[in-house]
């Protein structure tokens, strides 16, 4: 099952559109800030999360009101951010893959955050991915095969997602490596390009976070 998660981050309307107009969506998310995106376009959510403290009260409230979509208010004083908790119920609900837009923005820490949770998908062995019209985000921790003609962007970065990622090979990039070590202190990662029709990535321990990027 393909889940869309709508969160509550920047949200370019253009991109975000075109992008679930080619994508198989069977379930939709919307996470609290979320709903103003949803509303705005005419979009109707299959599950509404969050507590609700970055959405405009009329918003949630007509949603409630219509009582068309469950709604599932939170507390502010949690563990876990909207997002998260947007991830969680996509990994209860069955989902295979999940995009999340509005996961990005000027909130460094959000963002921070919303990487760190890809890691709950990853245990899961299901695919997630950050998006945004400037980069796709995603965790790689086993081997990967990237096709030029199938890339987001023109650069790909790799960052050790922890204090380290051990023997990453990098084959058919601009700048290839072998039996690497990436450490969080460095920038050998940082704004590689796909070099051949096909690159291949893989480690030996460890999890990467690679970061495709249109500019």
């Amino acid at each position: 099952m393909n889940t869309l998660i709508i969160s509550g981050g920047n949200i370019n309307s253009d991109f975000a559109l075109d992008f679930m107009g080619k994508q198989k969506i069977d379930f939709i998310i919307a996470v609290d800030g979320g709903l103003a995106f949803t509303r705005k376009h005419d979009i109707r959510p299959d599950l509404i999360v969050g507590d609700f403290d970055s959405v405009p009260k009329e918003i949630i409230d007509q949603y409630r009101k219509e009582n068309r979509v469950p709604v599932r208010e939170y507390n502010p004083v949690k563990d876990a951010t909207d997002t998260q908790i947007a991830l969680e119920k996509a990994l209860e609900e069955g989902s295979d893959r999940i995009w999340i837009l509005g996961a990005t923005g000027t909130r460094l820490d959000h963002v921070l955050g919303n990487i760190y949770i890809l890691r709950q998908a990853q245990r899961h062995g299901k695919e997630a991915y950050l998006v945004d019209e400037h980069n796709r985000i995603s965790l790689v921790s086993s081997a990967l095969i990237l096709k030029k003609d199938e890339q987001y962007g023109k650069y790909v970065s790799f960052l050790p997602l922890g204090d380290r990622a051990e023997g990453v090979n990098l084959e058919g990039f601009k700048y290839p490596l072998v039996n690497a070590l990436l450490t969080n202190d460095n920038s050998l990662g940082v704004s590689n390009e796909i070099a051949a029709k096909e690159a291949r990535v893989s480690l030996k321990e460890g999890t990467l976070i690679m970061i495709e990027s249109v500019d």
